[in-house]
């Protein structure tokens, strides 16, 4: 099976209101999806979509994204074994973002940094200066050692 889109549409009003998924792909094609964990709602990352990995997403109900530093579609958890699967798919009101509330398997660790989430720092102001400070330091699994293997 080949899942198609229909097109975005001009008209806000059957864009916004109409039963049809219509993603609307910025100038590289891609549209912005927002990852956290169905289970606690933790943000866990934001990655990019293409209509292939927008389409095998929604068929196998395993995350897929595309890597723009690589050019190619992205099977997340693919190598390191945490494969998120899909327990809710959504679009935002004029269908330019995604966002999918995931499980994630293996070792419940979403960032190749061997991190639960990518978002494990946070950034504060000291002395007139835009620092960040690392808040999750746990490693779930060992990057140099999963990565490796690919």
């Amino acid at each position: 099976m080949s899942l198609t889109f229909a097109s975005a549409s001009a008209d806000k009003e059957v864009l916004e209101n109409s039963g049809a998924f219509s993603p609307k792909f910025d100038a590289n094609g891609l549209v912005t999806a927002v990852v956290t964990d169905s289970r606690d709602g933790e943000l866990l990352m934001v990655a990019h979509m293409n209509a292939e990995a927008l389409a095998l997403t929604l068929e196998t109900g395993i995350a897929h994204y595309y890597s723009r530093s690589r050019d190619k579609i992205w099977k997340k958890g693919e190598t390191s074994g945490n494969l998120q699967t899909v327990k809710e798919f959504r679009t935002d009101c004029d269908q330019d973002a995604v966002w999918l509330k995931v499980s994630v398997a293996g070792h419940d660790a979403t960032c190749h940094t061997g991190r639960r989430s990518c978002f494990y720092r946070i950034v504060e102001i000291e002395n007139g200066q835009a620092v960040t400070k690392i808040t999750d330091d746990t490693r779930h699994f060992d990057p140099a050692e999963t990565y490796s293997k690919a």
